[in-house]
């Protein structure tokens, strides 16, 4: 499980197995997420996570977008 990034107890990572589009899934406080990133950061789905958590989540994506896709690249090809 590649790991992107970690920042503020979010884990920002990728599943070997993973599948286009270019998404990032992130863990935080017992609850998981998945945001679309190949275009714009978009949440695809979440499970657990509450709402002002999701929005950090999305503002860090968002910041970090440009490292997501090349981390993609870099171990998914």
């Amino acid at each position: 499980m590649p790991i992107v990034f970690e920042k503020d107890g979010y884990k920002f990572f990728f599943y070997s197995n993973e599948h286009d589009p270019i998404h990032v899934h992130v863990r935080h406080a017992g609850g998981e997420a998945v945001f679309d990133v190949e275009d714009e950061v978009e949440l695809r789905e979440s499970q657990h996570m509450k709402m002002n958590e999701l929005k950090k989540a999305l503002k860090l994506a968002r910041e970090h977008r440009d490292l997501i896709v090349e981390k993609w690249h870099e171990h998914l090809g």
